[in-house]
Order: C-alpha cells, then sequence, then structure tokens
C-alpha cells in the first residue's frame, strides 16, 4: 500500500503497520522525553522496539531514534540526566540485558548486568549509583545454571501448595517468582536480591534517600485465598528483612514515595474478593501508618487493567488516570486530601500512560484514528493548575497510517435498557456505505467484563468497518469508566452484598438494547444480517448470546469462558469467580451452572466459529474444547480453530503473522455467513 493518493480501505495486512507509542519518561530537568516505539516484523513474525528521544520543545528539533533496531524497552533517565537505562530483550521469555547509554553523541553502550528472563521494572537508585530490577528468579534446583537449563523429562516435579501458581503469558510462577534486585550502576558486581522468599514482588519505588525500597507482596499464608498483597519496604543495604506497612486484607498496587519521603502513595481496593471495585488511589503517612483515600468522590476506577504507571508526585500533589465514560482521563489531587481531583488532561481520548518531572508532563494519548502519540504540557509543582501554554503533540509517528487508511469515525449513541437504564454505545458505517443500502453489522462485546470500549483506535472494528461491515460497541452493566455501582450490577443474586442479575442477565440486556436501539436508527443497518463476537468475557457474552436469542445469523466466540465451574478451577486466577458469585463452586455448584453458557449448548443454532489460543491460562484451551465437542455431539456445524503458541493476548500481543491470520478468518467468516 502506498501512502500517496486516495486512501485506501483497512486490510488484516495492514496489521503490521500499526506502530506504538509507549512509556514516556521526563528528563529531570524536564527538557526531554524518552519513550519506546514498537513497529511489527513480519519477517521475524515479532515486534521491533526502540527507544527515542524527542525535546519537550519542538523548536528544539524533531524527535529521533536513539537505539538501534534491536529490542530495547523501559527508558530511565539517570539522576543527573546525562544518561539513560534500558532493557535490551528479545522477544519471549529469553535473556534480557540492562543496559546504559550516555545521552551525548558518541557514548558507548554499557552491559551491567545480563538476566536470564525478561526484565520487567527497572529503577535508578536517587544518587544515581545503583539500579533496581523487577525479574523473575527462578530456582536452580528445577531449572539448572544459566546456560545450561534444565527442560522436559530433566525437570523434577514440581511441588504445588497454593491456588495460584502460574500466569497468562509468563508460565510457571509458583518456582519462578518475581523478586527485587539491586546491581551497581557501572556492572562492578552481580545483581542481589532485596526480597528473599518464595513471594512475588512487584512495584519497586527507591525512597527519596535511596536507603530503602518499597514494593508490593503477598506475604501471608492465605494470600492465594484472600488475594490480598500488602504495602512493604525493605532496607536496600540492612538485613533482607522486609517491613510490611498495611494490615493485610486489601490489595495495594504500585507504591511512590513522596518528594520528602514521609508518605507513600498506592492504588489500592479494599474488598479483593467482592468484585468489581473501583481502584483507588490512597496515601499512606509512614509515621503514624494514616491511611487515607482521595478519590471516592470521583466514583470511577483509577487503575486501568494492566496499568503499570504509579500514581506521579508533582509537589504536594498526585498525578493519575480514570476512566471515565469510553474515555481515560488524567487528574491531579492534593496528597492531603483538601479539595477535588481535577481534569488535567480530558477530552474524548484514551490517555495510557503519563510522567512528570521539572514542571513537564508527558503523556500518551490515543483516539479512534490513532494508536498513539506522545503529548506534553507544562503543569507547575508549585500550581498544577498552571499549564502554561497548554499541551501540544511531540510526534506524528502514526499519522503516515492514518494518512494512506481511510478510517471510520464512531458515532455515539445511547440505548435505553429494558429496565430503563441508559446505555453507552458506538456504531461505524461499513466503508463506502451508501444512501438507501442495507449492510450487515457485527456487535462487538469486550472483555473483563470489567473494561470499557472507548475512544482508542480499535483495529477490529477498523478491519470490519473496511471489510464492509457496520460495527456496534457498547459498554454494558459490568463494564468500568462508570459508576461501580454500574461494574457491580452483574455480581451473582447469590451475592451478600450488592447481589445483581449474574453475567447473562442485564449485561445480555443492555448489548441486544444496543442492538435495537442502532436498527431503529441507522438505515444502514440490515436487521436480518446481524452477528456477534467477542473475545474472553466478550465470547462469554457472545456464546450466552448464541444460546438465548435467534437474532444473531453468526458468530465468533473468542479466548472464552464457556464453563465456569471449570474455569473456576483450571485458570490461572483459580477461585477468581466466587468474587463474582458470591460462593464457591464446591457449595454452590448450581450457581455456575445456571449462568454458563454451555449449559444451554441445546439452543445454540447461529454457525459458531470458535477461537482459542493452545498456551492461553486465562481461559485455557478446554473452554474451546467442551463448547466445541458440546455441539458436534449435537450434529451442529461448529468451526475451532486453534493458535498454536499464543496465549491469552493473541489479539493484542500475538505474533504479527496469527494476527493478521485471526483478522482474515474473522471476516471471511462472517462474509460467508451474511
Amino acid at each position: 500500500m502506498t501512502t500517496t493518493g486516495t486512501p485506501a480501505f483497512m486490510v488484516p495486512d495492514d496489521i503490521a503497520r500499526l506502530r506504538q507509542v509507549a512509556d514516556p519518561q521526563v528528563s529531570p530537568a524536564g527538557s526531554a522525553v524518552a519513550f519506546t516505539v514498537s513497529d511489527p516484523d513480519i519477517e521475524s513474525n515479532t515486534y521491533r522496539r526502540q527507544i527515542w528521544l524527542a525535546p519537550a520543545d519542538p523548536a528544539d528539533g524533531p524527535p529521533h531514534p536513539f537505539t538501534g533496531q534491536g529490542h530495547e524497552v523501559l527508558p530511565r533517565w539517570s539522576p543527573d540526566g546525562r544518561r539513560l537505562a534500558f532493557v535490551s530483550a528479545p522477544p519471549g521469555n529469553g535473556p534480557s540485558q540492562i543496559c546504559i547509554l550516555p545521552v551525548a553523541a558518541g557514548g558507548e553502550r554499557i552491559v551491567v548486568c545480563s538476566w536470564h528472563g525478561p526484565v520487567t521494572e527497572l529503577a535508578w537508585s536517587p544518587d544515581g549509583s545503583r539500579l533496581a530490577f523487577v525479574a523473575r528468579d527462578p530456582d536452580a534446583g528445577q531449572y539448572g545454571k544459566p546456560g545450561q537449563p534444565r527442560e522436559g523429562k530433566d525437570m523434577p516435579p514440581r511441588r504445588v501448595t497454593r491456588l495460584i501458581y502460574r500466569l497468562n503469558a509468563a508460565g510457571w510462577t509458583l518456582d519462578r517468582p518475581n523478586r527485587i534486585f539491586v546491581v551497581p550502576a557501572d556492572g562492578s558486581s552481580a545483581a542481589r536480591t532485596v526480597t528473599p522468599g518464595p513471594f512475588q514482588a512487584d512495584g519497586a519505588a527507591w525512597s527519596p534517600d535511596g536507603s530503602k525500597i518499597a514494593f508490593t507482596s503477598a506475604r501471608h499464608d492465605t494470600w492465594d485465598l484472600d488475594l490480598a498483597d500488602d504495602l512493604w519496604v525493605v532496607a536496600v543495604d540492612g538485613p533482607p528483612e522486609p517491613e510490611r506497612l498495611t494490615q493485610t486484607g486489601s490489595v495495594y498496587a504500585r507504591p511512590s514515595w513522596s518528594p520528602d519521603g514521609a508518605q507513600l502513595a498506592y492504588y489500592v481496593n479494599a474488598t479483593p474478593l467482592e468484585n468489581p471495585r473501583h481502584r483507588q488511589v490512597g496515601v499512606l503517612e509512614l509515621s503514624s501508618r494514616r491511611q487515607q483515600v482521595l478519590t471516592e468522590g470521583l466514583d470511577r476506577n483509577c487503575q486501568l487493567l494492566g496499568l503499570s504507571v504509579a500514581p506521579s508526585w508533582a509537589g504536594d500533589h498526585l498525578i493519575f488516570s480514570a476512566e471515565d465514560s469510553g474515555n481515560v482521563h488524567l487528574y491531579q489531587a492534593k496528597a492531603d486530601g483538601t479539595g477535588k481531583p481535577e481534569i488535567i488532561a480530558g477530552g474524548d481520548r484514551w490517555v495510557s500512560e503519563w510522567d512528570w518531572a521539572a514542571g513537564t508532563l508527558a503523556f500518551v494519548s490515543a483516539t479512534p484514528a490513532s494508536t498513539g502519540e506522545v503529548f506534553v504540557k507544562s503543569l507547575s509543582a508549585q500550581n498544577p493548575k498552571d499549564v502554561g501554554n497548554g499541551e501540544h503533540a511531540l510526534t506524528s509517528l502514526t499519522q503516515p497510517f492514518a494518512q494512506a487508511v481511510s478510517l471510520g469515525t464512531p458515532q455515539q449513541f445511547i440505548a435505553r435498557s429494558r429496565d430503563g437504564s441508559e446505555v453507552e454505545c458506538w456504531a461505524i458505517p461499513p466503508a463506502g456505505a451508501r444512501a438507501g443500502q442495507r449492510y450487515p453489522t457485527l456487535l462487538n462485546v469486550h472483555g473483563g467484563p470489567f473494561t470499557q470500549y472507548g475512544n482508542r483506535f480499535m483495529d477490529e472494528f477498523q478491519l470490519e468497518a473496511a471489510a464492509g461491515f457496520g460495527v456496534l460497541y457498547a459498554n454494558p452493566r459490568g463494564s468500568s469508566g462508570y459508576s461501580e455501582q454500574w461494574g457491580r450490577a452483574v455480581r451473582w443474586p447469590d451475592c451478600a452484598s450488592d447481589p445483581g442479575s449474574g453475567w447473562g442477565g442485564v449485561d445480555f440486556e443492555d448489548v441486544m438494547a444496543c442492538v435495537d436501539t442502532a436498527c431503529e436508527r441507522f438505515d444502514w443497518i440490515d436487521p436480518a444480517r446481524l452477528g456477534i463476537l467477542g473475545g474472553s468475557y466478550g465470547g462469554y457474552m457472545t456464546s450466552w448470546a448464541v444460546g438465548h436469542t435467534d437474532r444473531f445469523k453468526a458468530a465468533c466466540s473468542e479466548r472464552a469462558c464457556n464453563n465456569l465451574t471449570t474455569m473456576e478451577h483450571s485458570a490461572d486466577i483459580a477461585g477468581f469467580m466466587r468474587s463474582y458469585i458470591g460462593r464457591d463452586h464446591l457449595s454452590a455448584p448450581e450457581a455456575y451452572a445456571r449462568h454458563s453458557p454451555v449449559t444451554y449448548v441445546n439452543d445454540m443454532t447461529a454457525p459458531l466459529l470458535i477461537l482459542h489460543s493452545e498456551d492461553d491460562l486465562r481461559c485455557p484451551i478446554a473452554q474451546a474444547e467442551e463448547l466445541f465437542v458440546a455441539l458436534r455431539l449435537l450434529g451442529r456445524e461448529p468451526v475451532m480453530v486453534r493458535f498454536p503458541a499464543e496465549n491469552h493476548e493473541l489479539s493484542r500481543g500475538g505474533s504479527p503473522g496469527h494476527r493478521i491470520t485471526r483478522a482474515s478468518l474473522i471476516l471471511d467468516w462472517f462474509r460467508e455467513r451474511l
């Protein structure tokens, strides 16, 4: 495809051209921003990731690559702003190198240390003499020596004593816990751990004086049953005996120190066994252990699924994000709890990551027509309302694709559900739609269910519209981005607190209301040619829908949970469903069966495409097999497609080749049947 002339419609092969910008990091002086750029590489069937630099003032020059065409991630400025540390890591779970490069031209790369697996966090000590990093630490008795790994029949058996012992995309974790390590920045000695024991440790944060590291960890006996994570602090040079800062029972995440070292900010979910709950931003005063939540009045979720950015201190204020009606905005709030949180980066967009230093705020902002660009704005620590000259884009790296491809524009509308609830929905007409002509239309259902669709780029929607389908999507009850009551409306009727309809109740009514309203409102929809598709919980809803209505003439259920009972004991998050159902599958098997799509397999008559990844640990492959076998035994004609060496993240982070194949399969399926 060329970038000149009339823009073409997007096709599956264009997935190989989708560039991603991420992880902005502001220099200590606030004068420059480092960030990563990811490009699919079809030849190697992986992703190239490199670090770029951009002056905070565009007048000082354009953005430019800082590292080569390798696999570099986690750029981190040294405290003096003269060096960048980063991780060089090939795709997969192979070895990594922690490296340092001078920012000025002409410097040589220093390899600080090598590690035998991925490094997921990296942070400089305040004096610039050391680096802390987080990585999995394999048990040598299980895995052998670096360079001499034990595999297959040479591996001893694994001894499992807790429910959560593996993780999607990571594999076995019981004998490979995340630990925090410290290594001299000059590489003069080997890395050493500061979080001993068979416990996961995440969210490493140096204290301002460099003597301690705060982190989160579940180090109590019943962590797999109560799902609690505490805040901890450990002396870097003292005995490796972490001190617990919180009363066990809540889930804490991503601590960050106040500039004076007297407080820690964090995210918190107070009741992990009563999902879903809004993740809040809180502050802990270290001297008194007094805690204060700053965001209850927002009634919005403040830690997005997968978000790795801690609340950022800007003087006596904290910067954080919150989901809001299909958008993700940046807020600031006073750390002492006075006043209300205020939006500092709003609008119809999706702000995914950010960083602040020396009055410069950098963030990645995406829209339905862009996978995201780096923006900056002035934000004074003394007066966070002072936004200077406003914000401006530092990059335009996704513009060539947007200019070469004709992209559909979503139209927002409101559907009224059966009980009168208003459901936020969007529609994209088919590319090239002609007045008076009706087209097959696809209803998309998001995963989670406690996530949201909204104002960001979705390659699936654009591909569907470009292929001649109308596109519908919505945020039914159970979604994040709205009140906590909206999210908790799909808790089971069996729950002691906030009982709701259960999955397949008001959420099903809401997505059907989206379809009904759209058919009345948009004359390009052919009501006789409707399809439905979704992944994870969206796959659940797809399977549920074709067992409860004949409105859809074809469906694609992807990485779905079809049997909630087997899901509860086979997924990497064993026990998760009881947080929605209120009881476990041993004491209330009927509650699990009642809301499992496979229970209604006799009523599934629509042609069904079942997509699943063979290495999916979140919704294991047996979830697809159960539905496929049941349908086939009934004499139906389901089609199951299995993707080798892929996990639950296929549609977002799978290999470029498999992502292209997946998209083509889905479009061809609906073309043939609608």
